[in-house]
């Protein structure tokens, strides 16, 4: 008998407040393996709180969050930062990169957090971004998209069952905008691994398999996918 294979990333029901603010109210949704979910919606309407949740940098105050079958909001902070490590890779806005640390330690930064060190595959992963032979250098002298492209490599280095991308183009010019978007997603379906884009830019929800809207801490519908 053949499993199920659980879904890379599930969330039931979630809802959150800043205070007085509500900000979510009871949002759910699924990522499939290899699965490419986009989330738009206005400024204000939840996006950045709900990735924050699922990347599990906070616990929601109702709901359930799942990491490949596994429940993710349960767990105390170390534990949630231990599987966070192996189970999620993010990828925000800014790069987020350790600038006195090379190329090839902040791809490798992720597998050390669970106790691995598989130079070889952050190589690899550094070879399909572009960056073969850099692997020495240091954050400083390269350019905003190689920078973004190096994070790209880290989110993926412990392969993850999920990928989480906050706005993950944003600061890119649009060429280097483009050839991002299209390596974070042809990476991640290569691995089996899901992904979910936040993001205002039209572009980059073009490159999803679902798109979802969220407005004042809800999701609205669905929107269709234009190729």
């Amino acid at each position: 008998m053949t499993l199920a294979v659980p879904p890379a990333l599930e969330a039931l029901d979630l809802r959150h407040s800043f205070g007085a603010l509500t900000v979510l109210h009871g949002v759910s949704l699924q990522v499939r393996p290899g699965e490419v979910v986009a989330v738009t919606g206005p400024s204000g309407s939840g996006k950045s709180t709900l990735l924050h949740l699922l990347g599990g940098l906070d616990v929601p105050d109702e709901g359930q969050i799942w990491w490949a079958g596994e429940r993710a909001d349960t767990l105390d902070t170390q534990a949630r930062a231990v599987r966070r490590a192996g189970r999620v890779g993010l990828v925000f806005q800014h790069h987020y990169l350790l600038e006195d640390l090379s190329v090839l330690d902040n791809v490798l930064i992720p597998m050390r957090l669970v106790g691995q060190s598989d130079s070889a595959r952050a190589h690899a992963l550094l070879a399909r971004v572009g960056l073969s032979g850099r692997e020495a250098t240091f954050p400083d002298v390269l350019s905003g998209g190689e920078r973004q492209r190096v994070a790209v490599a880290r989110a993926l280095a412990s392969g993850p069952a999920v990928v989480l991308a906050d706005e993950p183009t944003g600061s890119l010019d649009r060429a280097n905008a483009t050839n991002v978007a299209a390596l974070l997603v042809a990476l991640a379906r290569e691995e089996g691994a899901g992904v979910l884009l936040v993001t205002h830019d039209d572009r980059l929800a073009g490159y999803a398999d679902r798109v979802l809207h969220l407005l004042d801490g809800r999701f609205t519908d669905e929107l269709p996918v234009y190729g």
